[in-house]
């Protein structure tokens, strides 16, 4: 036996037993996962004190808030799951879908929970827990670049995706019937970059993301544009290596009961419920009146919202769909000012002038903060902030009718989720014929509490944090 074949035996040895100490190596699609993960049970983690979760930093899944708290959809379902085993969530941040399987695969943690979809191929590999929320992959290109509409128009542009993700599997499905279809996957840069590159100079350039990751970064990036989705609905579940069986089980049956609470249809509302179709040119009036017109009247919006303990970035986006932040402004109802005071609100916030933009601002907040004081038995917040906007759109009565209309329909009054789902039944006489307050265009006022919050997300984006 030669000294080099013989070299190489014992390379060859030693990979061998590296596995063995480590784990064991898979090759998935491209990608080689060493699996090594020990799951514990769930006692022992009870008894450690610890749920040891992965993640990654993104709005629609784990971030730290303006305040330098812990927030995002996916960080209060765990935080709630973690509550129930009497646990303390350790957070685990990974940069992108790659990283986040290779350490659910090398028992990093107990379970991924980042937005990551269940595939066929993933399903080889890990187990999947509670199936929480249904997302379309979508092509997206930036305004006046490439127009692709269908499969074929793909060949080309210049396809760039996330290595590892599950955009990856579906194209590589389609290439089988479009071989000329390809494109490039880009390691260790996350969602956000890949729509940030797009953005900034797309170029011929183009990308496939979650609808929910579009969504929410349209409002802060408004030239990325839709083009079209790509294949059917996806699920997103939380991820478990092969042996946690246990664990799997356990998050699975306490998922359902939570969703029977209603407590996960108020998180969907609170990072969702401001999501929706978006509108490219009132986004752009909006960003650009935050620099022609927001500056003149922010310090009274911080001193409104100061003295009737509002927040400021709400107060201002109130305004600004009230107004569009024009203090001359004057609907055909008869409504003026800054905060469209009708004449009789306005004299009982003890306004003499609403074309004043200071005392229409103060009388607006004035106004809310008296409507959350009437609606606060029983709401909690932020469902007492979107409420009480809601009446100063439409009006105490109709809110209440509505209040009582949620109750017969076997629905929460006190939150918003369900309410306004049922507001709009106030225009059909089915339903306000026996209402005190009568007929209601109660679709208005869900519109007008989704377009305040959208604002105020991009407010919060768009300038610098404020006290």
């Amino acid at each position: 036996m030669n000294k080099q074949f013989l070299g190489i035996r014992i390379e060859l040895l030693a990979v061998i037993v590296l596995l063995l100490a480590v784990g064991v190596g898979i090759l998935f699609k491209d990608h080689f996962y060493i699996v090594s993960s020990n799951p514990r049970s769930v006692e022992a983690i009870k008894q450690s004190g610890k749920l040891r979760v992965l993640t990654q930093n993104m709005p629609v899944t784990y971030f730290i808030d303006r305040d330098g708290n812990e927030a995002g959809p996916e960080y209060e379902v765990v935080k709630a799951f973690s509550d129930h085993l009497g646990v303390e969530p350790q957070f685990i941040l990974k940069n992108g879908v790659e990283e986040l399987l290779q350490a659910v695969a090398n028992g990093e943690a107990e379970f991924a929970s980042g937005g990551l979809s269940v595939t066929e191929a993933r399903k080889k590999l890990f187990l999947f827990g509670p199936r929480y929320q249904q997302v379309f992959q979508q092509v997206v290109c930036r305004r006046g670049g490439p127009r692709p509409r269908n499969i074929k128009d793909l060949y080309d542009v210049d396809l760039i995706i996330s290595s590892g993700t599950s955009y990856a599997e579906r194209l590589t499905e389609l290439k089988v019937k479009h071989p000329e279809l390809n494109w490039t996957e880009l390691s260790g840069i996350d969602s956000e970059q890949i729509l940030e590159t797009i953005w900034n100079d797309g170029g011929n350039q183009c990308t496939v993301m979650d609808s929910t990751i579009v969504a929410v970064n349209q409002r802060f990036m408004p030239e990325l544009k839709v083009m079209f989705n790509l294949g059917s609905r996806d699920e997103l579940a939380w991820v478990f290596p092969e042996g946690a069986q246990e664990l799997q089980q356990y998050a699975i049956k306490w998922f359902k009961s939570f969703k029977k609470t209603g407590h996960f249809a108020s998180i969907q509302e609170r990072y969702y419920g401001h999501v929706g179709h978006f509108d490219y040119v009132d986004t752009q009036a909006f960003i650009k009146r935050i620099d022609s017109r927001y500056s003149k009247y922010q310090q009274v919006f911080k001193a409104a919202a100061k003295e009737h303990d509002l927040p400021e970035l709400l107060l201002a986006s109130q305004a600004y769909q009230e107004s569009h932040w024009n203090p001359k402004a004057r609907s055909p109802t008869g409504v003026r000012g800054m905060m469209m005071l009708t004449l009789p609100t306005a004299k009982s916030m003890g306004v003499t002038n609403r074309l004043s933009h200071e005392q229409s601002i103060h009388g607006g907040a004035k106004y809310l903060a008296l409507l959350k004081q009437q609606l606060s038995e029983d709401i909690e917040e932020p469902d007492l902030t979107w409420i009480a906007l809601a009446a100063y759109n439409v009006g105490l009565g109709h809110v209440k009718d509505a209040q009582k209309l949620a109750v017969q329909e076997n629905k929460n009054p006190a939150k918003w989720h369900d309410l306004k789902h049922v507001l709009p039944l106030l225009s059909k006489k089915k339903y306000y014929k026996d209402l005190y307050y009568g007929y209601a265009r109660g679709s208005e006022p869900v519109r007008y509490v989704q377009q305040i919050r959208e604002y105020r997300q991009i407010l919060y984006q768009q300038i610098l944090p404020v006290d």
